[in-house]
């Protein structure tokens, strides 16, 4: 049977179709990377470069030539052709494996180019191989073939992947660095933070001996006002040669301001006097506080004068707006207007405030808060009828989110933090806060039992963000705490300066990015609006980008176009270093505001990160445009790879298989196959 099977494939006569480039008809483009990455060496060895080159110069790039035209490039930041691969230099600054390629297919619309071959170790750090530059590449149908250099996982080295601080800051406030360490087998590392020059804060860091990144929270002091020219350090480990990827800048303004923060009270209780104790004590809180003594007496503290909330709640939305968040104890819904009930949700949603419901038995539900128009504002579907009010035991716990917020921070040492809450007094009081909205954040939890509910929670709403507390009790902490013990007035100052602190300006001019990394265009958004907090018709802005030696950055302005008071700037830095941007806006000859920041811009800052082989990156490229990935030691098949590429000028040969030498072999071998059987089986 497999006799006649083969005959049968015989007479079928098969044909093998192969399709090849034409002999000299076509180009293929060799690109090899000569960033700074390439010059990494192992101790003794040449560096990735010359390992490149000597490879490609050992036939490859001649058994590419005898059948195609070789066109040579080196790239970094764009593909620059060269006469032969002992012309490639090294060092440069950036890496963009993205526009390299992309210039050099652009040969595709007046050569016909069979292939491209890339060699480098694919550290791409100028954001040019995102989806859509890897659609646009496979879509051109030009085979891609990687040659991957370097390690895939470097040893003995630190690295700084990710580092996150705030842009802004209020003096003498205490922030937190988010440092994200990459590593090997290492156990430990210390982070040093620098302003310019002066150490400011220092921790060591236990790195998690199962991954390859650890991120670490670094407090450290805000200062006083001015611009904090932060340097963030890995210290380095002995034998480490690449120490330049232990180190990152970001810039933090720190303005000289105090948050306002407006507590209005429905009844004198204990949390109202301990709360404002604890706000007396932190210089950068201004609590102005009113308690309603009597339905048409108000007792205010913290005014600056005797006019000011004199009817008690501010009486127009300008002189609310002058806040920058609002917290409401035990007071009724109707208290307030109709006009002021409004405000209350424009101060939520268009200025950017934030307000903050306190428990209460006229808080919350029980005073008819879910019945109003910041009702809808809140993270909670606030319950009505029936009291949600009482006496209840239960301890506080912090959830993830509360213990990675600055609210529920009381030590930097997670251990020594997460005792510190569970040392902490019960609370004798809890207000249920209904069913929680999709956007809502549990910070705290009240645990009473095998009970667990949420005790503070919170949302973004618009511009700004609604708080719900559903105790009225944490001044137990301060009663049955010892005195010494300052756990309470730094829970409430911690919590006074969350809600507080993402209110929005009424002049604003924030940076993309605070650092330029291997960019030298700035891109800034700007926000000009009135003490309501509505868009300035015809107003001028005007904006200068001044460097460090003096001289000015050209700066182009353009308005949205929707009318709603917001601008995008641009500011071409020709040379790196510190620049400060300041913006202006007038109307007619009346000034509305000015906003002053900070930009830096390096050059070359990114080379030295993520210096390994990124074997997944190479081969993505190769596999998704046709192109195959090769390591640097088995680049010996690539000329014969490519002379069966399927683009540029291509010949189809056929070739019969059913003549071959082969098949009739196979059919000798068959026959006698059978004569040996049936002889074994006396069949003959």
């Amino acid at each position: 049977l497999a006799f006649l099977a083969v005959v049968l494939v015989m007479l079928w006569r098969p044909v093998l179709n192969v399709e090849r480039i034409r002999e000299r008809e076509n180009v293929v483009a060799v690109l090899v990377d000569d960033s700074g990455s390439m010059e990494n060496a192992a101790p003794g060895q040449p560096s990735r470069r010359e390992q490149v080159v000597s490879a490609l110069s050992n036939g490859v790039l001649d058994r590419i030539g005898d059948s195609s035209e070789l066109r040579l490039f080196s790239f970094s930041d764009r593909a620059t052709p060269v006469d032969k691969a002992a012309d490639i230099g090294g060092g440069a600054p950036q890496t963009r494996i993205g526009d390299a390629l992309t210039s050099v297919l652009q040969m595709a619309a007046s050569v016909p180019v069979a292939a491209v071959v890339v060699a480098t170790d694919g550290a791409e750090n100028g954001g040019t191989l995102d989806e859509v530059s890897l659609s646009r590449l496979t879509a051109a149908g030009i085979p891609i073939h990687t040659i991957g250099v370097g390690p895939e996982q470097l040893e003995n080295d630190l690295e700084i992947e990710q580092l996150t601080v705030p842009s802004e800051a209020t003096s003498g406030e205490t922030l937190r660095a988010l440092v994200v360490v990459r590593h090997q087998k290492q156990l430990a590392a210390r982070v040093r933070i620098y302003d310019g020059n002066t150490l400011i804060a220092a921790q060591d860091v236990k790195l998690s001996p199962n991954g390859m990144l650890t991120t670490a929270l670094v407090e450290f002091p805000a200062g006083d006002a001015g611009l904090r020219d932060l340097r963030v350090v890995v210290d380095g480990l002995q034998g480490e040669v690449n120490l330049a990827n232990n180190e990152r800048r970001r810039l933090i303004e720190v303005v000289n301001k105090r948050h306002s923060i407006l507590y209005v009270e429905g009844e004198p209780r204990w949390e109202y006097k301990f709360m404002r104790r604890a706000a007396d004590t932190d210089r950068s809180l201004r609590l102005v506080s009113v308690v309603r003594a009597t339905p048409n007496r108000f007792y205010r503290q913290g005014v600056t004068s005797g006019d000011e909330l004199e009817a008690g709640f501010p009486t127009t939305a300008e002189e609310l707006f002058a806040f920058d968040a609002v917290v409401i104890g035990s007071l009724e819904a109707a208290a307030l207007s109709a006009e002021q009930h409004q405000w209350l949700r424009d101060f939520v949603d268009r200025r950017g405030g934030s307000l903050m419901l306190l428990a209460g038995r006229d808080g919350l539900g029980d005073g008819g808060w879910a019945r109003v128009p910041v009702g809808q504002l809140l993270p909670a579907v606030l319950p009505s009828g029936a009291a949600t009010y009482g006496a209840r035991v239960s301890r506080v716990r912090p959830t993830v989110w509360g213990l990675e917020s600055p609210v529920g921070r009381f030590e930097s040492d997670p251990e020594r933090n997460e005792k510190a809450w569970a040392e902490l007094p019960a609370l004798s009081d809890y207000q249920t806060i209904g069913a929680l909205k999709p956007g809502a954040v549990v910070l705290l939890e009240a645990v009473s039992g095998q009970q667990t509910d949420p005790l503070l929670v919170t949302q973004r709403y618009g511009r700004g963000s609604t708080w719900l507390m559903s105790t009225a009790s944490t001044w137990h902490w301060q009663m049955r705490l010892p005195l010494e013990d300052q756990k309470h007035e730094q829970f409430w100052r911690q919590l006074l300066h969350a809600v507080a602190s993402g209110s929005q300006p009424q002049i604003s001019l924030r940076p993309e990015q605070g650092v330029l990394e291997d960019d030298s265009v700035m891109r800034l958004e700007a926000e000009v609006l009135n003490t309501e907090f509505k868009p300035v018709p015809g107003v001028r802005v005007e904006a200068t980008a001044t460097a460090e030696d003096g001289s000015t950055a050209p700066v182009v302005i353009e308005p949205s176009g929707r009318g709603d008071g917001r601008y995008s700037l641009r500011v071409d830095a020709g040379a790196p270093g510190l620049y400060r941007v300041q913006m202006t806006a007038t109307d007619g000859t009346k000034p509305v505001g000015e906003a002053v920041t900070h930009v830096r811009r390096e050059a070359g800052a990114l080379e030295p990160f993520g210096s390994w082989q990124h074997r997944a990156l190479l081969e993505r490229i190769a596999r998704d445009t046709g192109g195959r990935y090769w390591p640097l030691a088995n680049i010996a098949g690539l000329p014969e790879a490519i002379r069966y590429s399927r683009a540029g000028m291509v010949e189809r040969q056929s070739f019969d298989l059913w003549n071959i030498p082969l098949l009739f072999a196979l059919l000798a071998l068959l026959k006698g196959g059978e004569w040996m059987l049936r002889r074994h089986w006396r069949r003959l």
